[in-house]
């Protein structure tokens, strides 16, 4: 599968080639049975399937993911897990339609009570650096192939706590980015211990309980948060930080130590 496409553009008269990200219906089927369908980049879609499995509370731990294949035909891709049965009918018993994911994190649900899941606080860490974040963030764009050759994606990427990237995921949708790297991070190692996240985009509502249930405690976005998502942060004990680049960013919530002294 190709995350990018080759096409002949028109600019100033002149004809030359240019390059796209792929865009393409990926369904999500557990155990045989549908779930969701979205749109996405068809890049590291067994990362995607183990982050929206986890970020989403499908399963609650990666060992209960058994197996992850895949088919693609002219109307997409389909994405074939297989998880645990307890964790299969827990999910049967609240199914919903999560069409559309690519633009909004909650589109599909059925009720307020599936808006918010009941997550516990995250426990105490010890204080992260902002000087890691910003190295981070530094490192980021260097690592973003599909932003430079396209200019349509956003990207995740884990940081450790002396500014070192891994688990760099890119794709068209925001969440899915975040998927992509939640799910890298546990098919790796799944250690989230003084682990950030940081994201292009802005950090909204979802992003942050996403980040929460995968156990991440400090959340870093180039652009704004929201209202809603700052509140979420408080709520589950985790470190929001926005609009971080060039040394410089917004602290949103001390619900965890960051350390603001830059070096």
């Amino acid at each position: 599968m190709k995350a990018l496409v080759k096409r002949m553009v028109w600019r100033d008269g002149v004809s030359r080639p240019d390059q796209l990200a792929e865009e393409k219906p990926v369904a999500f089927e557990y155990n045989g049975i549908s779930h969701a369908v979205m749109l996405a980049t068809p890049a590291d879609l067994e990362d995607l399937a183990m982050g929206f499995s986890l970020s989403e509370g499908v399963v609650a731990r990666r060992q209960d993911i058994f197996d992850i294949g895949y088919t693609e035909s002219d109307a997409g891709i389909t994405l074939h897990i297989e998880i645990a049965s307890e964790d299969f009918v827990r999910l049967k018993a609240h199914r919903r339609s999560l069409a559309g994911r690519t633009g909004c994190g909650l589109c599909g649900a059925e009720s307020l009570d599936q808006v918010m899941r009941d997550l516990p606080p995250l426990p105490a860490m010890e204080t992260f650096s902002l000087d890691a974040l910003y190295e981070g963030i530094r490192r980021l764009p260097a690592q973003q192939v599909l932003q430079q050759a396209t200019g349509a994606t956003h990207a995740a990427c884990v940081v450790d706590s002396v500014g070192n990237i891994g688990h760099v995921r890119e794709d068209i949708g925001r969440h899915n980015a975040l998927d992509k790297t939640l799910g890298a991070l546990a098919r790796d190692d799944g250690v989230v211990a003084d682990k950030a996240i940081v994201i292009t985009s802005r950090a909204s509502f979802e992003m942050v309980q996403k980040a929460a249930t995968s156990g991440i405690g400090t959340l870093a976005a180039v652009s704004a948060p929201t209202e809603a998502a700052v509140r979420l942060a408080e709520k589950l004990n985790v470190a929001l930080v926005g609009f971080l680049r060039h040394e410089n960013c917004v602290i949103y919530t001390r619900s965890r130590p960051i350390e603001e002294t830059v070096a």
